[in-house]
């Protein structure tokens, strides 16, 4: 294992000299290697940025769907509540005797209670599609953004890099010249 880590130090070391010695040699043209590459770096990151930006909007209209249908299924439910409670009163005022008051409730009582698992039952179900919509969303964003960096992208050609020409100096000629 200290072996393995001193071959990669080792390595890294030598690469790392490499470039510093190109860069010495030539720190103009690295200079423009390094700006090509951060540049075409930046270019890369539009297409995932706007697929992000995308995916945002659609988990905010998921987001606000699965909370429209809460908040209506809650008002549905308060509704239903004050209906049943409602109901109830007007049965226990109706009764002639406890045992019909009693046997009234327990009716109530089971319809309320088959009316809760309902209830139960739509919520849950807002709550799988939103989370299998949401699963989906992030899916086709994993696979546009993950999956298409993995593929090569291709290099954009640039010019050749053309070293500059030294100007030549003719302090001879205007020697001669002045003489």
């Amino acid at each position: 294992m200290f072996t393995q880590i001193q071959d990669f130090m080792t390595e890294q070391k030598n690469l790392l000299a490499e470039q510093a010695q190109k860069f010495r040699e030539d720190p103009v043209d690295s200079a423009r290697g390094a700006a090509t590459g951060s540049a075409e770096g930046l270019k890369s990151l539009k297409d995932p940025v706007r697929v992000i930006a995308r995916s945002g909007v659609k988990l905010t209209a998921i987001s606000q769907n699965a909370l429209q249908g809460l908040i209506e299924l809650q008002s549905e439910v308060v509704t239903s509540a004050l209906t049943d409670a409602a109901n109830r009163l007007e049965r226990a005022a109706r009764a002639d005797n406890v045992i019909d008051l009693m046997q009234e409730q327990a009716e109530a009582l089971r319809t309320t209670r088959d009316r809760m698992v309902d209830e139960a039952a739509r919520a849950f179900a807002i709550f799988k599609d939103a989370g299998r919509d949401v699963r989906k969303v992030a899916a086709q964003t994993y696979a546009k953004v993950v999956e298409t960096a993995e593929e090569e992208v291709p290099v954009a050609k640039t010019a050749p890099v053309r070293k500059a020409k030294r100007a030549v100096r003719k302090t001879t000629v205007r020697a001669r010249k002045a003489a």
